[in-house]
């Protein structure tokens, strides 16, 4: 059985590289290639996707998969990869090589036209090309068994066995508590974060932001970072992670969470088992658990109390007239203001999640056919409003703010959510094993915590489902409590509730 293994890997190997190529490509356009180059990169792109679609829907691995199922003991990294592969090659061959190359093409066009009606502000500018995009989602839908709702296929792309109802149900819960936190909160006098609005230089942000994530454990000969429209991380092999991210001069926040948000996810991708590369277990075991990752680095690290008593020193010198007179006590409840706000990747940690149940919302009407894309920036509109009370003053800040539609990523911004509650979660079985990690982040030393990540999370990719993951570290299926008892003590305490 080792030589069919062998042979099986070997085309998996290729296949990897060809994605992983095609990754390569993709960081390029979002990062240095020329606007106008856009046509040629989607065919490129979509060659790529053809050709490695092509091999991995191959008889050959389908033969090779039945040969090998039972070859294995069931907790063996072989029997992962056999399950994990059979289970990608069970879906892939059911979308044609054909649908592939035209979704490459398709959606790298609708990229150009994201960028340009986000600049223009200009909705009916994206709005065809989300129609080819939304006309690609329903026909892959299509190509699938029909499930309880058809919103279960593309969800399951992201969140292997996770069904939109039950996502649903967790966001009930959600809502219900955490719209009674901003209530309390809406009653207690604001915050003044007056001084994080001022200019700060794109120079010194970049250089602090560089700083932090080197004490992170940021390794620069593996990892690199760059500008983009929207940040990203990507990855073209376990020693080859790239993060990017923007700036606002006018604002500290964006590109200093940003930054320390996206190594979250470098270090996931930097951290599975060796063996695993160049085969389906070099990824991360699904979105969710992969955006708990970079939340936990990016607020219950980036944002907490112990995490600034070291770090604020070096940052007021960085910027003496901003807040050289600006106490660390005021400072650390600042950056954790809780206020509704437009922009997602801005928002505070208690009005994030309302962004994503929004959007799961909007979405599942776009599946269902229920609203019709030009009314998309009115239905927008209103559920900002009933969501958090304020309306975007026009596309770019609302229908526009996100690249995910542009890149056919529907079913995707649940698991920003299930990122934040695997991150407490996580973050709970850390502390009760590393009982001095609060005094480590304030020393300025994160050794422990990105080792017991690296041992925990990382190294396992995608050998166990996010669920089997989260009950094997924790003991317990992916639970809201953690996530509400963290919101709750964190903004008692910087709202005095």
């Amino acid at each position: 059985m080792k030589d069919k293994l062998n042979e099986l890997k070997s085309i998996l190997a290729e296949v990897h590289d060809l994605n992983r190529a095609g990754a390569v490509l993709g960081w390029d356009q979002q990062t240095y290639m020329p606007r106008a180059g856009a046509e040629a990169r989607g065919q490129q792109m979509g060659t790529l996707g053809k050709i490695a679609h092509e091999k991995f829907t191959d008889e050959k691995v389908g033969q090779l998969l039945e040969e090998l199922k039972d070859a294995y003991h069931p907790e063996s990294d072989e029997f992962a990869l056999i399950k994990v592969t059979r289970r990608q090659y069970d879906k892939s061959t059911r979308v044609p090589a054909a649908f592939v190359a035209e979704q490459a093409e398709v959606t790298a066009a609708a990229h150009e036209g994201w960028v340009e009606a986000r600049q223009k502000s200009d909705f009916a500018i994206f709005e065809p090309h989300l129609a080819k995009v939304m006309d690609l989602t329903k026909r892959y839908i299509g190509f699938f068994p029909k499930a309880e709702h058809p919103y279960d296929t593309l969800l399951d792309d992201y969140e292997p066995g996770m069904k939109t109802a039950e996502v649903q149900a967790i966001f009930a819960e959600l809502r219900k508590k955490q719209v009674r936190l901003l209530q309390a909160i809406a009653e207690k006098k604001q915050v003044d974060d007056s001084f994080l609005h001022k200019k700060y230089p794109e120079a010194k942000q970049r250089a602090f932001g560089e700083k932090v994530i080197t004490a992170f454990g940021f390794d620069w000969t593996r990892n690199r970072q760059d500008k983009a429209p929207h940040p990203f991380c990507t990855s073209f092999g376990i020693h080859d992670v790239r993060i990017t991210t923007r700036f606002n001069e006018k604002f500290l926040n964006p590109a200093l969470f940003g930054t320390m948000h996206e190594t979250g996810h470098a270090f996931y991708d930097g951290g599975f088992n060796p063996s695993y590369e160049r085969t389906p277990l070099a990824n991360g075991a699904s979105l969710g658990v992969h955006e708990s990752q970079s939340r936990m680095w990016e607020n219950l690290v980036g944002r907490s109390l112990p995490f600034w008593e070291h770090f604020y020193p070096e940052l007021q010198a960085a910027f003496p007239s901003h807040l050289g007179k600006v106490k660390l006590r005021d400072f650390y409840r600042a950056i954790n203001k809780v206020e509704p706000s437009l922009i997602r990747v801005e928002a505070d940690e208690a009005t994030y999640n309302m962004h994503i149940m929004l959007r799961l919302e909007i979405e599942i009407a776009m599946v269902e056919g229920t609203v019709a894309l030009k009314d998309l920036p009115e239905l927008w509109n209103t559920k900002m409003q009933e969501y958090l009370g304020i309306v975007p003053p026009n596309d770019a800040q609302g229908v526009l703010q996100d690249i995910h539609w542009s890149f056919g990523g529907l079913g995707y911004f649940s698991t920003y959510a299930l990122g934040n509650l695997i991150s407490a979660q996580l973050w709970e079985k850390i502390n009760a094993e590393i009982t001095d990690l609060s005094a480590q982040i304030r020393a300025g030393k994160f050794d422990a915590l990105l080792g017991w990540l690296r041992a925990n999370i990382h190294v396992h990719g995608r050998k166990y489902e996010p669920q089997e993951l989260v009950q094997k570290v924790t003991g317990s299926k992916i639970n809201p409590a953690p996530y509400l008892r963290y919101l709750e003590t964190k903004f008692s305490d910087v709202y005095g509730l």
